[in-house]
């Protein structure tokens, strides 16, 4: 249940939290960057009706300043100017028509007979031309008779002394402008406004424009209007599959990081009953080697006993010396039931600062007789000054014998063995190198674990009892190996 609870939370953390809040930002980046990229589209359009616009007023206005120059000889005959009022207006469907004026404001000539003889002097635009004898554009929009929505523009016919004679009309058509604009941008949604902000006129609107959706306005330069331009709507199909799909890969990025966190988990839950699994191995091997240490040493007692009632019994030199050899092989015996109970609970050690030098002078009569046995080239290098450490001789000893022994059973019958001993900083440095069979790389981590042995007459436990040896003198082992190569063990040992 533990596990499935916390399955359940790491689920929640590493996928389901971080996938709903990466994907909330990305489509609100993406719906930000649709809307940006409509928003630059409709600027563009809008960009393009001023532009055309501009161009329209601009051509317009430069016809009525030609024409203002041809009518100011022709206002005292107006029927001099009205045919070239006509052509024009037949050549170019724009105009809804071109009209001279009077001073008074009456319509004097026209390109047509709408507005015959009709005074337009109440007509803003009229009045604005004849104060300040300038073009002046309509602001709004006008309802001819015969049902055209026209935009007036109105030009000044100066004489020589730059008085006003009379006035020309140009009249737009609006319905050919949306038109055009319908043919340029078509169903875009549009809309006209003057200074006022009221509507001149709209493209492509049936009912009210919805004001609450987004409208780009883009001023133009020769009229005193405002294009307003609504943007269309947000390509939602493209944006849910994008979002669809980067979601799809954060999901399979987020569940490839819950089962990497998974994999971790496990690995070190596994590392962890491993760990457990040793400890309970060398509890077992502990309780072992404490009841067989105690089984061997009451025979032992008893063996050591004898024999000093027959080393009292026979005095000659010869039996002395094989009862002397028999107490110190007894006593050997003892003291590696002792060194066994190591790999039990451990015990308070007395420990002395010795010379490691003289602990493997002590060794090397036997180190150098196991070698010539084998064929085997042994070799002693140290230093001329004392390494001094603290620890028991014993257990010194039965460390580097141990490792020594399977050194030579490495060997076969040739080969080498070095033994070097150095000072490095604090620390004193002994190294065991043989040229023998090697150890395989993926081995090398099992060695130290309780009953591994590669032999097949070991118990797996020698480089245990060893390791516990010297962590108890606050040192510790490092193996070194290659297939075929060779083995090389480093003791490093605190100096005294």
């Amino acid at each position: 249940m533990k596990f499935f609870k916390q399955n359940i939370w790491i689920y929640l953390f590493v996928v389901l939290l971080p996938s709903l809040i990466v994907s909330s930002i990305y489509i609100n980046y993406r719906v930000e960057e649709e809307f940006s990229i409509q928003k630059e589209n409709t600027k563009w359009i809008a960009s393009i009706h001023q532009r055309q616009w501009d161009q329209f007023i601009s051509e317009t206005i430069t016809i009525l300043e030609i024409l203002s120059l041809m009518a100011e000889s022709a206002v005292e005959d107006p029927d001099k100017i009205e045919p070239l009022l006509a052509k024009i207006h037949q050549k170019d469907p724009r105009y809804g028509g071109l009209y001279l004026l009077s001073q008074d404001g009456t319509v004097i000539a026209g390109s047509n007979s709408f507005l015959k003889n009709v005074n337009l002097s109440k007509k803003e635009y009229f009045q604005e031309v004849v104060k300040a004898k300038d073009t002046i554009i309509s602001s709004e929009q006008e309802i001819l008779e015969n049902k055209q929505n026209v935009i007036s523009l109105a030009t000044p016919v100066l004489n020589s002394n730059r008085e006003l004679s009379a006035v020309l009309i140009a009249h737009l058509r609006i319905d050919y402008m949306k038109i055009f604009m319908n043919t340029l941008t078509p169903n875009i949604k549009m809309l006209f406004v003057n200074t006022d902000n009221k509507v001149i006129f709209n493209l492509n609107i049936d009912d009210l424009p919805d004001l609450s959706k987004e409208w780009i306005s883009v001023p133009i330069d020769r009229l005193p209007w405002n294009i307003k331009v609504q943007m269309t709507e947000l390509n939602k199909q493209k944006i849910i599959l994008d979002s669809s799909l980067f979601i799809i890969i954060i999901l399979i990025i987020a569940h490839i990081l819950f089962l990497l966190i998974k994999y971790v988990i496990l690995k070190r839950q596994a590392s962890r009953e491993k760990a457990q699994i040793e400890a309970q191995k060398l509890e077992l091997v502990g309780t072992l080697a404490a009841s067989t240490a105690h089984e061997i040493r009451n025979p032992l007692t008893g063996i050591k006993g004898l024999v000093q009632l027959l080393n009292e019994k026979y005095n000659s030199q010869q039996d002395q010396f094989y009862f002397s050899v028999i107490n110190k092989e007894i006593e050997r015996i003892n003291e590696i039931v002792s060194e066994f109970l190591i790999l039990g609970r451990p015990t308070a050690q007395k420990t002395e600062k010795i010379d490691l030098r003289m602990i493997l002078l002590e060794l090397e009569p036997i180190i150098l007789s196991e070698a010539n046995l084998n064929n085997i080239h042994y070799e002693f290098i140290a230093p001329d000054f004392p390494l001094l450490i603290n620890c028991t001789k014993n257990h010194m000893k039965q460390v580097i014998l141990n490792i020594s022994k399977n050194a030579f059973e490495s060997m076969e019958n040739e080969g080498s063995l070095i033994i070097h001993l150095s000072k490095e900083k604090k620390d004193c440095i002994l190294k065991i190198v043989d040229t023998g069979i090697g150890i395989e790389e993926d081995k090398i981590d099992d060695i130290f674990k309780p009953f591994y042995t590669s032999k097949d007459y070991g118990t797996g436990l020698g480089l245990i009892v060893c390791n516990r040896i010297i962590q108890s003198f606050n040192g510790n082992i490092q193996i070194h190996s290659k297939k075929n190569k060779g083995t090389t063990v480093t003791i490093t040992l605190p100096l005294a």
